[in-house]
This record gives C-alpha cells, sequence and structure tokens, in this order.
C-alpha cells in the first residue's frame, strides 16, 4: 500500500501541525527527509532556515531529519540522493516556487525514488509550493493568461491553491474563481491547516479529510464551498 498523504496549505514544520506530521510516518521508521528545492532559488540563507526548521520538526517528532539538499535539476540527477530518500518514514516538500519546485524534479531520478518510496509505504506531503506541485496542473496565480505547468501527478485531477484564507482577505474569493477549471479540482487550503488521506486499499479514490487550525473549500466557477466531510479524489498510486 502506498504511504500516507498531506497537502497543506502553510504551516510546514511548526508545533501547530505537528500531529499531522506524527501521523504521516504511520508505523514507519521515524526517518524525516527534507527537500527545501523550492525556496533554492531565494538563496542560501533562506534554504538555511527551512533546513533549521526542519532540524527543530524532527527532534520534535523523535525522528532523524535527513536533508535531500537539491537546489538544481542537475542535482536531481545524482544517484547519491536516491539511498537518502529510500530510507524515508516521511518525505517532505516545503514552500517557495511551485514551477520551480515541479520543473527541478519532473522525470527526474530523485522524482522517480521520491515516488517509488512513498507507493512502499511512505508518508508523502507537501506544504504551499509542495502541495501545488502535487497536484496535475499548477496555476500560475501571478500570471492568469499563462497556460498552466503540468504538476508531478500525484493527485492528478487537483489544482492547490494554498494560503488561501491570507489571499481571499486581499481579494474576493470571487476574483480566484476564474482559476478553477473544468478538468481539474481546485482545493482552498488554509494557512496551518491540511487535507489528508491515506490509502483506503482498494480501488477507486481516497478519503481527504481536513486536520489542522482552520479550513479547506472547494473553489468551483460559480461558488467556494467549505469542505466539512471528506472529500473523494483520484491518487496516482
Amino acid at each position: 500500500m502506498a504511504g500516507r498523504l498531506a497537502l497543506v496549505g502553510s504551516g510546514e514544520y511548526l508545533p501547530v501541525l505537528s500531529e499531522v506530521e506524527d501521523w504521516l510516518f504511520a508505523d514507519n521508521d521515524r526517518v524525516y527527509v527534507q527537500l527545501a528545492t523550492a525556496s533554492a532559488p531565494e538563496g542560501d540563507a533562506r534554504l538555511g532556515y527551512w533546513h533549521d526548521l526542519g532540524r527543530k520538526a524532527a527532534s520534535r517528532l523523535g525522528a532523524e531529519q535527513v536533508v535531500v539538499d537539491v537546489r538544481t535539476r542537475d542535482d536531481a540527477f545524482n544517484e547519491r540522493w536516491l539511498p537518502l530518500i529510500e530510507s524515508a518514514g516521511l518525505i517532505y516538500l516545503s514552500g517557495g516556487n511551485p514551477t520551480f519546485l515541479t520543473e527541478t524534479l519532473q522525470g527526474t531520478p530523485v522524482w522517480d525514488a521520491i515516488r517509488r518510496t512513498w507507493q512502499r509505504g511512505a508518508g508523502l506531503a507537501g506544504c504551499s509550493a509542495g502541495a501545488m506541485a502535487m497536484g496535475g496542473t499548477v496555476a500560475h496565480f501571478r500570471h492568469p493568461g499563462r497556460e498552466p505547468l503540468a504538476g508531478l501527478g500525484v493527485i492528478p485531477d487537483v489544482r492547490v491553491f494554498p494560503h488561501f484564507d491570507r489571499y481571499t482577505r486581499w481579494i474576493p474569493d470571487i476574483a480566484l474563481r476564474p482559476f478553477a477549471s473544468r478538468d481539474a479540482t481546485m482545493l482552498g487550503i488554509d494557512e496551518d491547516t491540511a487535507l489528508v488521506a491515506e490509502d483506503p486499499g482498494r480501488e477507486g479514490p481516497w478519503d481527504f479529510h481536513v486536520e489542522g487550525r482552520q479550513s479547506a473549500y472547494l473553489v468551483r466557477r460559480d461558488d467556494v464551498h467549505k469542505i466539512d466531510l471528506p472529500i473523494a479524489l483520484t491518487v496516482d498510486s
């Protein structure tokens, strides 16, 4: 069976979502593999920030931190990372630039190893940019006229909009509806909040439910609907 999954609006490595991270490990070895690749364009200081935050999170959870320091697409072809990934009990893609993250990992040995390790039972989570990249497409929210980028496809029929509560404070939710697609389910996920699911052990969709401090939403072209009950989503496991 594939491992547990989480799409997180924000709050990776913070105490507010420690229970979610603990749940993602299931019964796996407490080896916490962390990729801050999405923040690589912001420079060494920002990468160091995420690595330090991840170290503190691993310590709280009684886990071993393993940093897979992929900063470029060339790095993602370096096979030195593969044994580290394959040791994981939980793999986490943290925030930053979703387009950069997707283009860096897509079709590389590192991404193949992440998928294999998750399919063998390790937990897999993406926060903010990491959550966006795990969908079937990644919308260019700052450039709405551009064609969406193909995502990593873990949840292929989904498009994720993280930090949903923050953005809807700045602009009305009706302005976000054009980003919704007839070919994909658009999910708005608030900060410090996650949509989580585990393999049902049978063919068919996985049931995702909300954990954390706030809420998640189904965004359609004609309305925005708060997710109160589990939502069934196709997972490419």
